[in-house]
């Protein structure tokens, strides 16, 4: 939000003035006596141009070209809109058999991993199975909603093979779905990249193939 500060003139200390207040593309005008010696403007345009850090963090190192390739363009593309990190926390090594004790600790020591990254003030959106199903659109007006209101840091957590711990999950602020059936996690780390990045070209009313 910007603002901007005018000094008042002696001539008009006691004439009412006529302030441009434009929201929209529309113009609005609201006349009130001054009797500061100070006028604030704000701009409120719906249009946010405020700078937003986006964090995607996920479990375990990324291995296959074909997904770095694709990963690394949309993050690309994404610099144009805001500041991109991605971080990657070790996987927990474990056989492929496991009892639901283990599956417990091994979720439990990526969850530690996966919050050691999380700052206090981070608005965190956590994909699950479990979370809600949105548009394009939806997740675009959410994000333009954290933006507006000054959420400029946003992480978006990805689990491992096994999943996320429920404390994970209790930090998150939103759980998100893309879909009921099962991906492999790297592979959701393109799809949300991507999906972010048709989010912005959303907010900013730039076509985007459909």
């Amino acid at each position: 939000m910007k603002r901007k500060s005018y000094p008042q003139s002696a001539s008009t200390a006691t004439r009412p003035h006529r302030i441009l207040w434009r929201t929209d593309n529309r113009a609005q005008y609201i006349v009130f006596p001054v009797d500061m010696c100070i006028i604030s403007v704000y701009n409120i345009s719906a249009k946010v141009d405020n700078p937003v850090n986006i964090t995607i963090v996920s479990v375990g190192k990324l291995k296959e070209k074909y997904l770095k390739m694709g990963i690394d363009e949309y993050a690309k593309r994404l610099g144009a809109y805001a500041k991109i990190d991605l971080v990657e926390v070790p996987d927990e090594k474990a056989p492929e058999s496991l009892s639901e004790a283990d599956m417990e600790i091994v979720k439990k020591k990526e969850g530690e991993r996966i919050l050691a990254k999380i700052g206090p003030d981070a608005y965190v959106i956590a994909l699950a199975i479990e979370g809600k199903m949105k548009t394009s659109e939806e997740l675009a007006a959410g994000m333009e909603s954290l933006m507006t209101y000054g959420r400029s840091k946003v992480v978006f957590v990805i689990g491992g093979s096994l999943g996320l711990h429920n404390d994970v999950l209790k930090r998150a602020d939103e759980l998100l779905s893309f879909s009921k059936m099962t991906f492999p996690h790297q592979l959701m780390k393109l799809v949300l990249l991507e999906q972010v990045y048709r989010g912005f070209r959303i907010i900013k009313g730039e076509p985007y193939h459909k």
